[in-house]
Order: structure tokens, then sequence, then C-alpha cells
């Protein structure tokens, strides 16, 4: 077997369809890292549609991740996410259990403007005692995947975006990044997400990006 496939058959890619979350738990808040005072609503809703969308788009992306030879872990596969106590922090937390090589966050964008369109991969800021263990790798993730994507699909390429403030980030141990794959608030653009032949091109560049960053 080549090493390659070796490497590939080794990784855990933890993949985390955004929201989900029961409004119920939703509305409950979660600190924003380990020790903060600051506390965060564990989930806001998320853009018109977007639940659904990355649902979709992430069991397409499982998917191509196994036909690779990749594990793949998920933190939901229906339309609710119910492990643990909710929330970002148990988002984290599940992919952190399982020593996962990405955790790869998948989700839509919204905006105040329906001309806003485009793709952007966030990552974490480097922040001592929470980000700086996996702030390197994440950074190298979120390049990959973002260029990767962007090829895939054509769309118009935001960049990368660094973030203090998302607490699925914070109390990660293990590489994390999250893709916007597209406005729903954009007509155009939702049209595409909703279209079957388009999340099996957003499902295509994330893999490829994945192949990038997990290598030998």
């Amino acid at each position: 077997m080549p090493l390659a496939h070796l490497a590939a058959a080794a990784a855990l890619i933890c993949l985390d369809p955004g929201h989900g979350t029961p409004p119920a738990v939703g509305a409950q808040v979660e600190r924003i890292g380990p020790g903060s005072k600051v506390m965060k609503i564990k989930d806001g809703g998320g853009a018109p549609g977007e639940a659904a969308i990355v649902l979709r788009v992430a069991q397409k992306t499982r998917t191509l991740l196994l036909k690779r030879g990749y594990r793949v872990a998920m933190t939901r596969t229906g339309p609710t996410f119910t492990y643990g106590t909710g929330g970002n922090v148990a988002r984290a937390k599940f992919c952190n259990e399982r020593h996962a090589a990405l955790m790869l966050r998948i989700h839509a964008d919204g905006s105040v403007s329906p001309s806003a369109h485009g793709i952007k991969t966030l990552y974490p800021v480097n922040r001592r005692g929470w980000t700086d263990d996996i702030y390197a790798r994440s950074l190298s993730a979120a390049r990959a995947v973002q260029r990767s994507i962007v090829v895939a699909t054509g769309a118009r390429d935001l960049g990368l975006v660094p973030r203090s403030d998302l607490t699925g980030f914070n109390w990660a141990d293990v590489p994390s990044i999250l893709v916007e794959t597209g406005f729903t608030t954009n007509p155009a653009e939702r049209r595409k997400l909703e279209s079957d032949a388009y999340e099996w091109r957003l499902a295509r560049g994330l893999v490829a990006g994945v192949a990038r960053f997990v290598r030998p």
C-alpha cells in the first residue's frame, strides 16, 4: 500500500456541519474560552437555510473522504445537534476526544446586503493558553482548504479571516478551521448552495484541501 494512502487511512477528519441545535439549548450561554468570564450564546441559529445546506455538504464531503481512505466523524448526521450539552464547546470536545487531524467546520454566511457573495475560511488567532497549540496547523489548513475550494467552485475568494471570538476554536485542542461556503442571503448564491451539483463541487474542494493539509 502506498505511504500516502497509509497516512490518509490513519487520519481522522472531524466534520462539524454548523447549527441544528434545538432552540431551547441554543439560547443558553457558555464560556467563550477555558476560564473566561465572557459568555456567548451557544447557537444563534445561523443564516436562512444554513443548517440544512451545510449538513448536505458535510455528508458529501464524508463520502469523498471515506473513498480516499480517511476516517471520518461528524458532530451531527441529522438535522439536530444533540451531543453533550450542545453548543460549540461540545462540538470542540467531540473532535478533541477523537484526536482529529482536523476539525473542519462547515457553515454558510449571511449578510444584510443581498449582493454579498463568496467563500472565506476562518481560523483561530494565536492566544496563549487557548489556541497557541493549534494556531500554526490551523492556519496551514485554512490556506490549503481555501485555495482548493475556490479552485473547485470558481466562487469569489474572500480570503482568510482570523477570529478570536469563536468558542469552537477557543476550546479546540486539534487544528480547527471554519469554512463559510457562500451567502444564503444572496439569491443567486443560495440557488447554487441548494444545488446537488454545486454541493458536490464544494465537497470536492474541501476534500482536496484536506488532502493538501494532511500529508505523510
